[in-house]
């Protein structure tokens, strides 16, 4: 009867080493191999099931009339000029959302008092909201990783800014009604936003914005928190919708602040 050899005891400073091909990973910087599981699979229905929504970068202003969200892309690395001929609770929506997008946002206004609510929601310094005073917006230093958007609320007839827009630094010049100022704002902007108008001011938008008739004639008749966003190839209806909090911080949409 041939007998086992009994197995040689363990060394116990081999046995404290790794295998030879775990060694070899750990010196190549892969790490340690994790725990297997059975591969998941998913046939081409299933597959289908995982699909998301993605629009375009930016903020979401609203919805537009096939209630697909409407995005506007603020933080560019060219420079942007918005116009806005509409309401004060607008912009602020617009102010909100940039801000939360990551973009640092800088109001050149006369109204103070009209921002302090939305200042204190997003918090003031360098990395959050600041209001100047006319004329008075300082250097922004914006980059991609830090992007910049100026609103100017100065009235009817806003005085040529200091900061102007540049690379990865939107400027949006808010304007309550039509003025003088209007059609050359608009031929710099490439974005104008209408909200409603009187019929004369219609008349004179479609003309500034070469707006066919139909569109032009609808403008007095716009609902609260309606926008009609152009630029030189595309134009669109938009409705801001606002979240709970941006009703207990502003309310409802109106058109006059």
């Amino acid at each position: 009867m041939v007998m086992p050899t009994p197995a040689a005891p363990a060394d116990p400073v081999a046995g404290t080493q790794p295998p030879a091909g775990l060694r070899d990973r750990l010196r190549t910087g892969f790490g340690l191999l994790g725990p297997r599981h059975p591969r998941h699979t998913l046939s081409l229905a299933e597959a289908d099931m995982l699909a998301l929504p993605v629009g375009d970068d930016g903020v979401v202003v609203g919805v537009n009339a096939e209630g697909q969200p409407a995005v506007l892309g603020v933080n560019r690395p060219t420079p942007f000029d918005i116009l806005l001929i509409g309401g004060l609770w607008t912009t602020q929506v617009l102010a909100l959302r940039a801000a939360a997008t990551g973009a640092r946002v800088a109001v050149e206004t006369g109204r103070p008092g009209h921002w302090a609510q939305v200042v204190q929601a997003v918090g003031g310094g360098q990395s959050g909201m600041t209001v100047h005073e006319v004329g008075r917006v300082p250097p922004l230093g914006a980059s991609a990783t830090g992007p910049v958007l100026v609103i100017r609320d100065c009235g009817m007839r806003p005085p040529r800014g200091r900061v102007t827009s540049a690379p990865w630094q939107s400027v949006l010049t808010l304007l309550p009604y039509l003025s003088p100022v209007a059609p050359r704002l608009a031929r710099q902007a490439r974005l104008v936003g209408v909200q409603r108008v009187s019929p004369d001011e219609a008349v004179e938008i479609g003309r500034v914005a070469g707006l066919p008739r139909a569109e032009y004639e609808a403008l007095p008749t716009l609902a609260d928190g309606v926008t009609l966003w152009c630029t030189e190839r595309d134009r669109q209806y938009v409705m801001t919708q606002p979240t709970d909090a941006e009703i207990g911080l502003m309310g409802t949409p109106r058109r006059m602040d």
